[in-house]
């Protein structure tokens, strides 16, 4: 039979009590003429006597849990709560020692293994052809938290290790730092570098409430050297909803739309370029504007301008329906167009200001018949 557990609590940690057996008790007596010894001239005890006298208090306050043990056995208990001990008095000369406590049956409680994941898009980026974060795994099991960050290896280097400091911010905006974290990686060149999973001090329960992660790299090392960011990082000025859907379009690296300003014109991957009638491509990631010039015969990033400075989703409809009348807008945008505008007159009323998420929806729709 296992032995029996004994605590002065009121349970055992990992364990849950399913059966309650009753009140357990043992007993030992101690008499001896050395206590009529220590009545009568206590102040001569010797240091050994006292020490004589504890190991026979001991002795049988170990009687007395020995014989209560053998109680809890009788009743098939296999734990003891409430374990107390007292010293009694008794008839000459005689101390007794009583132990008493509850039998219960425990078992082990069964581990719940607690896992959660999420990944993230890292919302600033360097506009430099070196490893770029773009997004960071985040992984916890019974309240430790790993992270994996994936950088966007423009240069197709081998990249040996990079050193991060990390702010995460939850929907509360709270914030957690983490500075100097290493990461390393495997010995395979590769365009998308998964790091090697890292312990942080990130809480489990916070991991569904990310809503932002910054990745700011302080030093990457290559095959050719040791490297750090001549430029700080800029931040992504894109909504998630529109990082989603133009990365799926454009590609994961993708931190900016594609704007042409005439002489110049930005990248998807955020380098802003010169307008080369040679069609030079991008020097950061590669990309050529003719690949990414769609001319869809409407001016839609100029109506979106504009409606970035009416008061309300009613001035927007009324903008839209000036071009529906004057026939700018291709019939194939009209119903979309209209369709979105109604639901964010909906919102409007019950949920205030919706203008930037309605301008959102009305640049995809435009975007979308691109793809």
């Amino acid at each position: 039979m296992e032995k029996v557990k004994l605590t002065t609590g009121s349970g055992f940690e990992g364990y849950e009590i399913v059966r309650y057996l009753g009140i357990v008790s043992g007993q030992s007596t101690l008499s001896s003429n050395f206590f009529k010894d220590m009545s009568t001239n206590f102040t001569e005890w010797s240091t050994t006597e006292s020490a004589k006298f504890t190991e026979m208090l001991e002795s049988s306050s170990d009687s007395a849990v020995e014989r209560l043990v053998k109680a809890a056995e009788r009743k098939e208990a296999n734990a003891v709560i409430g374990l107390r001990e007292n010293y009694m008095a008794l008839a000459s000369n005689t101390i007794g020692t009583v132990a008493t406590g509850t039998a219960v049956q425990i078992q082990q409680k069964e581990m719940i293994h607690r896992n959660i994941s999420a990944t993230a898009f890292v919302s600033n980026y360097y506009n430099l052809q070196m490893p770029r974060p773009i997004e960071i795994l985040m992984i916890g099991k019974d309240n430790v938290v790993n992270i994996s960050p994936v950088f966007y290896n423009y240069g197709r280097e081998l990249v040996k290790t990079i050193r991060c400091d990390i702010t995460f911010t939850n929907y509360y905006d709270e914030k957690l730092m983490l500075q100097g974290v290493d990461f390393i990686f495997g010995k395979e060149i590769e365009t998308r570098l998964q790091a090697e999973f890292v312990e942080c001090k990130l809480p489990m329960k916070d991991i569904p409430m990310i809503k932002d992660v910054k990745i700011f790299v302080r030093k990457y090392v290559t095959d050719k050297g040791i490297y750090a960011p001549s430029t700080e990082s800029v931040d992504i000025s894109l909504s998630q909803s529109m990082l989603t859907r133009f990365r799926k379009k454009f590609g994961e690296d993708l931190v900016e739309r594609y704007k042409s300003h005439g002489t110049t014109w930005t990248c998807p991957c955020g380098q802003v370029n010169d307008t080369d009638p040679n069609d030079a491509p991008c020097p950061v990631c590669g990309r050529k504007e003719s690949d990414l010039r769609v001319d869809i015969g409407f001016d839609y990033e100029g109506m979106c301008e504009k409606m970035k400075e009416l008061p309300n989703v009613t001035a927007m409809k009324d903008l839209v329906m000036t071009y529906i009348r004057d026939g700018s807008l291709d019939t194939k945008y009209r119903m979309p167009l209209l369709q979105e505008l109604e639901s964010g007159l909906q919102f409007e009323k019950t949920r205030g200001d919706v203008r930037e998420s309605v301008i959102e929806r009305i640049i995809m729709v435009f975007e979308d018949s691109q793809a």
